[in-house]
């Protein structure tokens, strides 16, 4: 949920002032009130205004079913360090966690949410490809909050004075990269490269937009080691080797590369659509001289990975009725509109993306709806930590020049069918 930290960090500018839970806790957890009553709401640190405006119009409509928000840390890590903890113990403190959308399979495996029943979620209203992400073994086990997808942004000015349109593939992104940037003494191409979560997303959207995949039956069948996937890691090691990635980038994370693109320091950048107003802002550099598309990819658009978060309910809920109930009012049309409108987070509903009103305010809507239509969700694993972190070590890798992207992408595969045999 990083790009959600980010984002409230750059975007909104009220903090959510939290009150205790008061409600009393059964020993051990477990259903009481007949699954009603007061609940909690855990997330990631950081949130702000807008969340608990929602909150509180739900709190005012249900006096006797009130929902009180429990902040945990703003690091992703240190949530589901915490959150897993909780969760393990069976104490039933949490209700509904709002957890990162890689995260579902894994909490779904363990047992630790619990499934859900589709007909009762506006699962229709939602762009399509979100709900992928909220599925594990054939069963709803949460369902969509906020989504996100990313985008390529580029320097319209500069591509302007060339007479370029922005790129489609990964040749011309590669090209312009190469000899147009120089010119005017940016860097080509960054994305978010140091080796965490980031990596694993730009990598995995590297494998997708060639035509390959990484894990299958999730999680159980390895499917990497292939020709897109070689093409893939191999675009963005040979992007270093030949300066059209600028080393530095390999220390970026969303808000360092976001920095530098609004800083004037690149020509395009692959980040979540929630850079859109740092640049531009008014200390932003290149405000009204930049623009956004959908990534490229190998032969002509290419695949985002999806990112966003999903709502859930704690297997040993105490008031798990109500908690669906919430969960239904959050993924409400009016409550998703207020998620744009005061959060500028991407909503999860399909027919927000098409409202002319908003569009106006939030230009990149269609770009977004687009490359949302086009993603697909991180391989999906009960062992997700571990995958993820195989991921980034062997890109890494091959991004430093330690290993070509061929044995790079032969290692990860034998240590994905490792991390899959240790289920």
């Amino acid at each position: 949920m990083r790009w959600m930290r980010a984002a409230g960090r750059a975007l909104l500018i009220a903090t959510v002032i939290l009150a205790g839970y008061a409600g009393a806790a059964v020993p051990g957890g477990g259903v009481r009130d007949g699954g009603r009553g007061p609940m909690t709401l855990a997330t990631a640190g950081d949130l702000t205004g807008y969340l608990g405006s929602l909150l509180e119009g739900w709190n005012r409509a249900h006096p006797q079913e009130k929902v009180t928000l429990v902040e945990l840390p703003d690091s992703a890590d240190e949530t589901r360090a915490q959150m897993i903890t909780e969760l393990r113990s069976g104490a039933g403190r949490y209700d509904i966690l709002n957890i990162d959308v890689a995260w579902t399979s894994e909490f779904a495996a363990a047992g630790w949410i619990a499934p859900l029943e589709p007909e009762r979620f506006p699962l229709e209203a939602f762009l399509p490809p979100v709900v992928d992400t909220a599925t594990y073994a054939g069963k709803l086990y949460a369902v969509p909050y906020v989504t996100n997808a990313g985008m390529l942004y580029y320097r319209k000015d500069l591509l302007d004075l060339e007479g370029e349109q922005p790129p489609r593939t990964w040749a011309e992104l590669e090209r312009q990269a190469r000899t147009i940037a120089p010119k005017y003494g940016v860097g080509g191409y960054a994305g978010q490269f140091l080796p965490y979560e980031g990596l694993t997303v730009n990598a995995a959207e590297m494998v997708y937009s060639a035509g390959g995949s990484i894990l299958g039956s999730e999680g159980e069948r390895v499917t990497v080691d292939s020709a897109a996937a070689r093409t893939g890691i191999g675009l963005l090691a040979r992007g270093v080797r030949d300066g059209w990635i600028p080393r530095v980038a390999l220390t970026y994370t969303e808000e360092e590369s976001r920095q530098a693109f609004q800083d004037g320091r690149l020509l395009f950048l692959r980040n979540w659509p929630y850079a859109f107003a740092g640049a531009s802002g008014r200390d932003s550099k290149i405000a009204g001289k930049f623009d956004a598309v959908p990534l490229p990819g190998r032969g002509g658009s290419g695949t985002s990975v999806l990112g966003g978060s999903n709502l859930a309910v704690d297997a040993h809920a105490r008031h798990p009725a109500s908690a669906k109930d919430l969960i239904a009012y959050l993924s409400s049309d009016q409550a998703q509109r207020k998620v744009l409108i005061d959060g500028s987070l991407p909503p999860v509903r399909a027919s927000i993306y098409q409202d002319p009103e908003l569009i106006r305010q939030f230009p990149f809507l269609p770009t977004l709806r687009a490359s949302v239509l086009a993603a697909a969700p991180r391989p999906k694993s009960p062992r997700y930590e571990q995958v993820s972190l195989a991921i980034q070590a062997v890109t890494h890798d091959a991004m430093t020049q330690q290993q070509g992207p061929e044995a790079a992408v032969r290692r990860l595969a034998k240590e994905l069918a490792a991390i899959a045999r240790r289920g």
